[in-house]
């Protein structure tokens, strides 16, 4: 996942956009200054209509509330931003179950989870190779709802012991496909500058917050 970054250039660039935007907006302060000019400088004998200038008062002031709300969620949503990132940094070092359809075997060691729609369901999980071939089912009985743990120790069916890396994993809860998870340690946090902050999980990659399905 790609942590947005900016240069100098760009930044230069946003700089002067700004200071353009603010030379263009009409402050509160402009606004009556310009209506003040306005009726000081009036045709006596076709004075400003009061309605349509308590109306444009009105207008304004509901503009500029806008404009102050906007700002303040805006303060909100950067400081949530930071707040998640500290909060975030707090599981580095820590296990935890993402979802996925693949995971990587690493010292003879895999785990995941599956999630369990229904109880009393018999569950099955089945690793692949690379090339799709079903080397190792792992039968998980009949557990209850909720998710499941499982392990693999590496060993295929007939209990030769493969290589490490990636495979992918799928399940079924009475027949029918359910969710996978792997489980891997957080090795990092970052921010996107669009999907906000994110942790690098080792044997996946990075995962969003909200993508984290168990602390363990």
């Amino acid at each position: 996942m790609a942590v947005d970054t900016v240069n100098g250039s760009s930044t230069s660039t946003a700089q002067s956009s700004s200071g353009q935007l603010q030379q263009q907006t009409l402050s509160q302060s402009d606004f009556l200054k310009l209506m003040v000019t306005q009726m000081t400088n009036q045709d006596p004998t076709k004075p400003m209509d009061s309605t349509q200038m308590v109306a444009q008062m009105a207008q304004f002031s509901q503009v500029a509330a806008t404009q102050e709300l906007q700002q303040s969620f805006d303060s909100l949503a950067t400081n949530l931003s930071g707040d998640q990132f500290v909060r975030a940094a707090a599981l580095v070092g820590q296990e935890v179950l993402v979802p996925s359809t693949a995971g990587k075997l690493t010292d003879g060691t895999f785990g995941g989870a599956v999630n369990v729609g229904t109880s009393g369901t018999y569950v099955n999980v089945q690793v692949k190779d690379s090339a799709g071939n079903t080397v190792r089912t792992i039968s998980l009985g009949q557990p209850d709802a909720g998710l499941v743990p499982f392990t693999w120790d590496g060993k295929s069916d007939d209990g030769t012991q493969l290589d490490d890396g990636v495979y992918k994993i799928s399940a079924t809860s009475g027949g029918t496909a359910i969710d996978t998870f792997v489980r891997g340690k957080v090795e990092g946090v970052g921010a996107s500058g669009t999907d906000g902050t994110y942790v690098q999980v080792a044997g996946y990659g990075g995962a969003l917050l909200s993508q984290i399905a168990q602390i363990l």
